[in-house]
C-alpha cells in the first residue's frame, strides 16, 4: 500500500481544492488549516470544529506527522537541549537559549551533516536526510512550548544554527520561513531569524535575488584562503573572493547587514595578523562579527584562545572601527554549545 501524503505538504490553496472537490464548503479548508499550522494538533481527532466523518475522511487519506521528544536537558546557565524524534525514527537537535527576556531557538535544517568543518561534533556525523518544512516548523514550536514551561515568556528569535547546512537545504528551508513569519502561522517578524551558512556563494546570491527579509550569518573562521580552507574544505570551491562578492550583492539586493560568525582557536587563528586581515574583508559591506568561544569536541584538535588573546584581538577590531561582540558559551555542559550538537545524551 502506497504511503499516505502528509497533511501538511499541502498549501492552503491545495486544501481547498481538495474539499471543493469533495463537495465541501470552502471555509472547511482554512478550519483545518488552522489546525495544523495555529494550533498545532498531532491528531486529526483534536479537530474539535470539524465533522467526525470529515475528520475519519481525513484520517483515511493523509498522515499527520509530528515530532516527539526523545531527550531534554537543561544546562545550569538555563540552556535547554532537545533530541527530537521524527517520523522515521531518526534524530535532530533543538536548542533554546535564554538570556532575560529574550528566547532563542536554535533550529536544525538537515538529519547530520555534509560538511566537514573540523571544530564542529556535527560535521563527523553522517548526513542522512534533509529535513521537510514542517519538521523546521515543529522544531519551533518545540521550543516555544519549552520557552513558556521554562520561563514564563514567549520566544523572541529564531537562528538556523543547529544541525545541517540550511542553505544545503534552501527550498524546504525557505517554505519553513515562510510559515513561520505568516499571520496564519506563527507570525514571527523575519527579522527576528537569522539563518548561519558555511558559505555556499551561489545560494547567497540566490538569496539576494528571492528577496528574503531573515538576517544572514556567515560562519567565516578564518579571513584567509589557506586557513578557512585548513578548518573548511568547502571553502576550496566557495572562496574568500567569491563569498565576498556574494555577501556584497546579498546587502545590495536585500539592504541586510552581515553579521560574520568567528570562532576562535588558540594559536591558529587567533594572532594580530589574523584580526587584521578579518578587518580587511569586513571593509567591503556594512557588518558585525560575534567572536565564537570554541567549545571542545570529543578527539578535537583545537583548544580555546585565551581570553588575553581573545581581549586583543577584539581590541584591533575595534579600533578599526569594526562592530564586534564576544558570544559566550550556553550549554556547554550538556553539549548544548556552538559546535556541540552531535546527538550525544
Amino acid at each position: 500500500m502506497a504511503a499516505k501524503p502528509n497533511i501538511r505538504s499541502l498549501s492552503q490553496e491545495e486544501l481547498s481544492s481538495f474539499f471543493t472537490e469533495r463537495g465541501e464548503p470552502a471555509f472547511r479548508a482554512k478550519q483545518v488549516h488552522q489546525w495544523l499550522w495555529q494550533k498545532h494538533v498531532r491528531s486529526f481527532d483534536e479537530m474539535s470544529n470539524v465533522a467526525k466523518p470529515l475528520r475519519a475522511f481525513l484520517e483515511s487519506h493523509f498522515e499527520l506527522l509530528h515530532l516527539n521528544p526523545k531527550t531534554v536537558q537543561k544546562s545550569s546557565d538555563g540552556t535547554v537541549k532537545s533530541a527530537l524524534s521524527l517520523h522515521d525514527g531518526k534524530v535532530v537537535e533543538s536548542v533554546l537559549i535564554p538570556k532575560g527576556k529574550r528566547m532563542t531557538a536554535c533550529i536544525s535544517s538537515q538529519v547530520g551533516c555534509s560538511l566537514d568543518c573540523s571544530f564542529c561534533a556535527t560535521a563527523r556525523l553522517k548526513m542522512a536526510r534533509n529535513l521537510m518544512p514542517d519538521e523546521i516548523y515543529d522544531q519551533v514550536v518545540e521550543v516555544g512550548r519549552q520557552a513558556q514551561g521554562h520561563f514564563q515568556t514567549p520566544l523572541t528569535n529564531i537562528v538556523f544554527m543547529g544541525m545541517g547546512e540550511p542553505l544545503l537545504n534552501y527550498k524546504n528551508v525557505i517554505s519553513a520561513i515562510e510559515r513561520i513569519t505568516h499571520p496564519e502561522g506563527l507570525g514571527m517578524s523575519p527579522r527576528r531569524i537569522t539563518l548561519s551558512t558555511s558559505g555556499i556563494a551561489k545560494m547567497i546570491w540566490n538569496m539576494g535575488e528571492d528577496g528574503v527579509r531573515f538576517r544572514l550569518a556567515l560562519s567565516l573562521h578564518a579571513a584567509t584562503d589557506e586557513k578557512r580552507s585548513r578548518l573548511m574544505s568547502i571553502n576550496d570551491s566557495n572562496s574568500l573572493d567569491m563569498l565576498s562578492d556574494a555577501v556584497a550583492g546579498f546587502y545590495q539586493a536585500t539592504g541586510n547587514r552581515i553579521t560574520y560568525e568567528y570562532v576562535l582557536l588558540r594559536d591558529f587563528n587567533d594572532s594580530d595578523d589574523d584580526a587584521r586581515a578579518l578587518e580587511r574583508f569586513c571593509r567591503r559591506v556594512p557588518c558585525r562579527v560575534n567572536l565564537i568561544e570554541y567549545n571542545p569536541i570529543e578527539g578535537g584538535e583545537f583548544k580555546a584562545s585565551s581570553s588575553a588573546r581573545t581581549n586583543e584581538f577584539i581590541g584591533i577590531l575595534e579600533r578599526a572601527g569594526v562592530r564586534v561582540s564576544l558570544r559566550r558559551s550556553r550549554g556547554k555542559d550538556i553539549d548544548a554549545a556552538c559546535g556541540q550538537l552531535a546527538n550525544k545524551p
